[in-house]
């Protein structure tokens, strides 16, 4: 007799899972306590309603959402069978956009689709789940942002990759502005600091190519093998940096006190330094000189290295080891070095703005 599981999709696998994930969503809500985005949930179940008190607003309140996923990064989890950094990635590529807006994200979102014909059995399939919840909780306290809800969707074989987990995630954000405090490139003047947050890893740019690398010189294990005594799998995996709650202390986020005068902000994913930060400076109509950028990782030397990667296209396509870049008046990056520093992320000024509209580095 055929079944719905027989097609892909577990029932009561699918309701444990759910079960597993609403209890990691709960466990955020604690994060916008007392703040705008304050959980309001009548019942306590997974499938029950779940909503933010946003009456009483003030006039020129902002709302906006933003949209991504993990890419291809989701096979290095894969690999390494060790999914607990995933939920690290997922939250900065949709949490670390609102804040180059001048938005302070609030509200997460999730779609997970994974292929459940493809695991062995109940027993290998929960514990990823578990991992998988537990960067969860993790990954929203350091964006400080709560899960409001996630769909899990069993699609069976229209979802692969690499071992017998697989899985895409993606994720929605929903983020607030103040309208005064919405950075448009008006804000930023000739002589401006430029300081660099620290990214260690490859964030979810580049990927791609960082695999076709790896597969060419290391075979199709490239992830067992090692560099300078680690496993470059697990060297590839090195979580994203989440910088967005850094950023709103900066710039005082929705309706918090200003502890420095931000005038923009650059998140360095797909397009690198050359692409995002020129994206902010284009507005402004102005250039900048880079002269103290963090190095890449390791591994990101390494791949350069052995895929003869040119420096104009490691800098187009990944992060080279800064993250994210805020352009602050003279005389107050010290104060946001400080500030990212109390989040445990390492800045330093890199630069300043400049006269005609070229980003020198």
């Amino acid at each position: 007799m055929t079944t719905y599981a027989d097609s892909g999709v577990n029932i009561e696998l699918g309701d444990d899972s759910s079960k597993i994930m609403y209890e990691a969503a709960k466990a955020t809500w604690v994060n916008r306590k007392g703040r705008l985005g304050e959980i309001v949930s009548p019942k306590d179940d997974f499938s029950g309603v779940r909503a933010v008190n946003v009456s009483g607003l003030p006039e020129g309140s902002f709302m906006s959402m933003g949209f991504d996923g993990i890419g291809t990064k989701v096979e290095i989890a894969e690999r390494m069978q060790n999914h607990e950094t995933a939920a690290y990635d997922l939250f900065a590529m949709v949490c670390d956009d609102a804040v180059v807006c001048g938005g302070e994200p609030v509200l997460v979102g999730s779609i997970f689709d994974v292929n459940t014909l493809g695991t062995l059995d109940v027993d290998s399939f929960l514990p990823f789940m578990k991992q998988l919840a537990k960067g969860y909780v993790e990954a929203a306290k350091a964006a400080r942002v709560a899960v409001i809800n996630g769909e899990i969707a069993e699609l069976g074989g229209r979802i692969g990759g690499y071992g017998n987990f697989n899985y895409n995630w993606g994720a929605g954000l929903i983020w607030f502005a103040r309208k005064d405090r919405l950075f448009t490139g008006d804000q930023i003047k000739v002589g401006d600091k430029i300081v660099t947050l620290r990214e260690k890893g490859f964030r979810s740019n580049g990927i791609s190519l960082l695999r076709k690398i790896m597969k060419d010189n290391y075979g199709e294990k490239w992830h067992e093998a090692k560099l300078d005594g680690k496993l470059i799998g697990e060297l590839a995996m090195v979580p994203s940096t989440i910088y967005c709650a850094a950023v709103c202390d900066m710039f005082g986020g929705f309706d918090g006190k200003p502890a420095c005068e931000v005038h923009g902000v650059a998140h360095i994913t797909g397009g690198g330094i050359p692409g995002k930060l020129g994206r902010v400076l284009k507005r402004a109509g102005l250039g900048a000189k880079l002269d103290s950028l963090f190095e890449p990782c390791d591994l990101m030397k390494h791949a350069i290295e052995i895929g003869n990667v040119s420096r104009d296209e490691a800098y187009r396509t990944w992060n080279m080891g800064n993250g994210m870049v805020v352009v602050v008046k003279h005389g107050e990056e010290a104060k946001a070095i400080e500030i990212a520093g109390k989040h445990g992320i390492e800045a330093k000024v890199c630069g300043e703005i400049t006269e005609g509209q070229n980003i020198v580095f």
